[in-house]
C-alpha cells in the first residue's frame, strides 16, 4: 500500500555553506528517524571523505554536530509524497520542500549538492535563478551500486572548495 511519507527537519547552521539535498527519506531512515540510517548508504562514508572526518563510527547526533561544525547542511527536495518502499522511482504525488527561500534564509550558503538524480531533477529547477553553485552527485544509496565508490567519492570531493 502506497503511504504518505514525510521528509525530517533541515539540519543546518546559521553558517551553513554546503547543503546536501536527499530525495525523501528510506524506509530504514524513515523507521530510525534519521537521515542516510540504511546501513550500506555510502553517504556518511561520502560526506565524512569531503570534510576530512572519519563519520561513520560515530553516533547519529555526532555525526550531525561534526557536518555542522565544517559547514554542512542535510535536508529533502520532497516534503512528502506517497511511495512503497524505498526507491525514488516509486515517488508519486510529490510536494517539494520550499528550497529557494529556506537557501536564501542561509546568507553564507555557497554550493547545494544533489544526493542524486530524483534529487538534482527535484530540486535544481528551484534554485537555478540563485547564485548558488548546484551540484548533481551520484547517489550515494545502495540501490546505485553500478558506479564504484571512488568514482562517487571524486564527484562528491567537488564540495570541499565550497567550505573553504
Amino acid at each position: 500500500m502506497e503511504v504518505r511519507k514525510s521528509s525530517f527537519p533541515p539540519v543546518v547552521a546559521p553558517d551553513t555553506r554546503v547543503l546536501v539535498l536527499g530525495s525523501l527519506p528510506g524506509e530504514r531512515s524513515l523507521a530510525a528517524g534519521r537521515y542516510y540510517a540504511h546501513p550500506r548508504n555510502r553517504f556518511w562514508h561520502l560526506i565524512g571523505k569531503v570534510v576530512g572526518a572519519e563519520l561513520e563510527p560515530l553516533d547519529y547526533e555526532a555525526r550531525l554536530t561534526a557536518l555542522l561544525a565544517a559547514r554542512v547542511g542535510l535536508w529533502d527536495t520532497v516534503a512528502s509524497a506517497r511511495r512503497v518502499g524505498s526507491l525514488d522511482a516509486a515517488i508519486r504525488e510529490a510536494e517539494h520542500n520550499p528550497l529557494a527561500e529556506f537557501a536564501a534564509s542561509l546568507p553564507d550558503l555557497r554550493a547545494v549538492g544533489f544526493n542524486g538524480q530524483a534529487s538534482a531533477r527535484i530540486g535544481m529547477p528551484q534554485l537555478a535563478h540563485t547564485d548558488l553553485a548546484l551540484i548533481a552527485l551520484p547517489s550515494s544509496s545502495p540501490a546505485n551500486a553500478s558506479i564504484p565508490l571512488p568514482e562517487k567519492q571524486r564527484s562528491w570531493d567537488r564540495l570541499r572548495e565550497f567550505l573553504c
